[in-house]
């Protein structure tokens, strides 16, 4: 199952209190604080999940894969996610746990 932004807002009024549009304002607020701090080249960082990195790729050489023609792909800026030893550890018990 994919997680996405509702069940976030569904878990948050169950477990914590809120009602369901405070549960919405507060998860799209942690969304809005990362974009702005990815946006302005910050990483960041969330303990015992892991970190949000912003990576400048420097421009470099292609190629068209429909055409086969080479070209030249701009710099930009990418977000990496490298998860935590807790995160780590947490996913490889429960691998180990289904063989």
């Amino acid at each position: 199952m994919t997680l996405i932004k509702e069940h976030l807002v569904r878990s948050t009024y169950d477990n914590v209190g809120l009602s369901k549009s405070k549960s919405s304002e507060a998860v799209e607020r942690v969304f809005e604080i990362m974009r702005d701090t990815l946006a302005s080249g910050e990483d960041v960082l969330i303990s015992g999940f892991g970190k949000f990195c912003v990576k400048e790729k420097s421009e470099r050489r292609g190629r068209n894969p429909a055409t086969g023609h080479d070209m030249v792909l701009g710099a930009r800026r990418v977000v990496t996610f490298r998860c935590s030893p807790v995160l780590r550890n947490k996913i490889l018990d429960d691998d180990e746990a289904t063989f």
